[in-house]
């Protein structure tokens, strides 16, 4: 049974567009990736495409759902609206997957906040190399988580793939 309803905030959408940044014409990521909008990756995006602002928002919203929809069911103790937002804004960038798998998932459903919260900085890395924006992304998110703070949920569906990077360890 789901412990965690919540939708993601506009305070957590906020971070999501600032740390992804958004380009009309699709680009290879660090690590390789073709890359459009605001972090959305896919079959759909090659080589040459460009979309509008309104088409990358609106990819953002869909892309950020499957972010949401893995919090959601993945976590098994209440979270405040600030921990739900750092979690989402995370899962979209490494992955529903590499979350899943994840010790801070694990510290987490084992009621260890604090554990949680430290994992964070360990996700710094995108394909092996340490990048000093995946580093500020992940204090920004750790200090939310931390806040705990509370803000106003959007109603629309989200989710975001982004750059993946994975922990050291």
């Amino acid at each position: 049974m789901r412990v965690n309803n919540l939708t993601y905030s506009t305070n957590g959408l906020a971070l999501t567009e600032q740390f992804e940044g958004c380009r009309l014409t699709a680009y290879q990521d660090q690590v390789g990736v073709w890359t459009i909008g605001y972090g959305h990756t896919g079959s759909d995006v090659a080589p040459g495409l460009t979309i509008t602002q309104a088409q990358a928002q609106a990819l953002l919203l869909q892309d950020v759902n499957g972010a949401v929809d893995c919090v959601n069911n993945a976590v098994q103790v209440k979270l405040t609206q600030g921990e739900f937002d750092a979690l989402v804004d995370f899962v979209f960038n490494v992955g529903a997957g590499a979350f899943k798998n994840s010790r801070m998932l694990r510290a987490l459903n084992a009621g260890d906040f604090a554990g949680a919260a430290s994992q964070f900085v360990l996700w710094d890395h995108a394909g092996g190399v340490a990048v000093p924006g995946l580093l500020r992304r992940r204090q920004a998110e750790a200090a939310l988580f931390s806040s705990g703070s509370a803000s106003t949920g959007i109603s629309s569906s989200s989710s975001v793939s982004g750059s993946s990077s994975t922990p050291t360890e």
